[in-house]
């Protein structure tokens, strides 16, 4: 998998679980101490996150760092 594909697939599953959950952008960078740019960027797959970022998501989110990178 070709590293742009990667970071849209890591976006996309991220906007799912957001939105599961009902929140905006803005009320996951709240929670996980990000401003809602970054989270947008995110989401666009138009960064790449280091470890501890996707740590700090995940928390955020409420889940696993594992349940964030599963892309099922």
């Amino acid at each position: 998998m070709e590293k742009e594909e990667l970071l849209k697939k890591l976006g996309k599953n991220i906007i799912k679980i957001r939105t599961k959950k009902g929140w905006s952008q803005s009320e996951l960078a709240w929670n996980c101490g990000k401003d809602r740019q970054s989270i947008e960027r995110l989401e666009n797959g138009k960064i790449n996150p280091s470890i501890f970022y996707l740590k700090q998501i995940a928390e955020g989110l409420e889940i696993t760092l594992s349940e964030l990178l599963d892309f099922k």
